[in-house]
């Protein structure tokens, strides 16, 4: 049965254990028939993407693992002469580091960049997912043996699609295996003040509104500040509403990016 990576984005914490892990395997060993020696520079295997995530005070990180898709219409796969690329039953697609040399074509039809050009041994290459550690009786990958959160699991297919995950980066030539699950969507965060007094208004009533349809609601806390959480990417205006002051609108533009939308001074009725 096929099995392919199933990474939380929620539980990453951005340690890179999974980074050291594959360097630790792979650099200054030779995993034929699977893999050559990875160089100690220039290739990460697997690399944790580090994303700021709206601004200060309003500041959320996002940490993502990516390595290679080993997808089920592998671009490589096509690109490899000679058998230089293949897949195995359980689903990993290998670069054969023998039937692969000085096939620069292989790394260039990647549409992630997961595959690597080693000049020294002129040779593309990627992650592997441990084939040679499957073989040998583990489990599982090293970067997800080594993941201290849980964020790596290494499962069947079947379960990953069942369990939500979704798979990044799919076109309509290219569909990735490695799923994810709680991928970011957007924030809109801030805080409302009185403008005369300049003090936070706490309990003050915030309506997030798309094409004048309220999306979420929500009131300040006690430092003034809201959160609107797992926003789809859009447009939209941000209501605030207070006793005794004047109602006010503004916008809020979250189509590329999170925004904080900093601090909103209502006026007294």
């Amino acid at each position: 049965m096929a099995k392919t990576f199933l990474i939380d984005i929620a539980r990453c914490n951005g340690c890179r254990s999974c980074q050291v892990a594959c360097k630790d395997e792979h650099c200054g060993a030779d995993w034929a028939p699977y893999a050559a020696p990875q160089p100690d520079t220039g290739q990460f295997w697997i690399e944790v993407d580090e994303q700021v995530r709206g601004s200060v005070p309003k500041v959320k990180m996002a940490y993502t693992p990516h390595s290679c898709r080993h997808c089920a219409d592998a671009p490589c796969l096509e690109a490899g002469r000679d058998g230089a690329v293949y897949r195995r039953d359980d689903g990993l697609v290998i670069i054969d580091p023998e039937r692969a040399r000085g096939q620069r074509a292989i790394v260039e039809a990647c549409p992630f960049g997961a595959v690597f050009w080693n000049e020294a041994l002129a040779l593309p290459q990627k992650c592997t997912g441990c084939a040679h550690l499957l073989e040998d009786g583990w489990s599982e990958p090293r970067c997800v043996d080594a993941c201290p959160t849980g964020a790596l699991r290494w499962i069947d297919e079947e379960d990953a699609i069942a369990a939500g995950g979704e798979a990044l980066g799919a076109t309509d030539s290219c569909t990735p295996r490695t799923r994810y699950l709680n991928v970011p969507k957007r924030f809109v965060a801030g805080e409302a003040y009185d403008r005369e007094a300049d003090e936070e208004l706490i309990g003050c009533t915030v309506t997030l509104l798309s094409d004048g349809t309220e999306v979420a609601k929500t009131t300040t806390d006690d430092f003034g500040d809201f959160w609107f959480h797992d926003v789809e990417p859009g447009l939209y205006r941000v209501r605030f509403e207070y006793p005794n002051y004047l109602p006010r609108e503004v916008e809020a533009d979250v189509r590329t990016e999170d925004r904080n939308i900093g601090g909103v001074a209502l006026a007294s009725a």
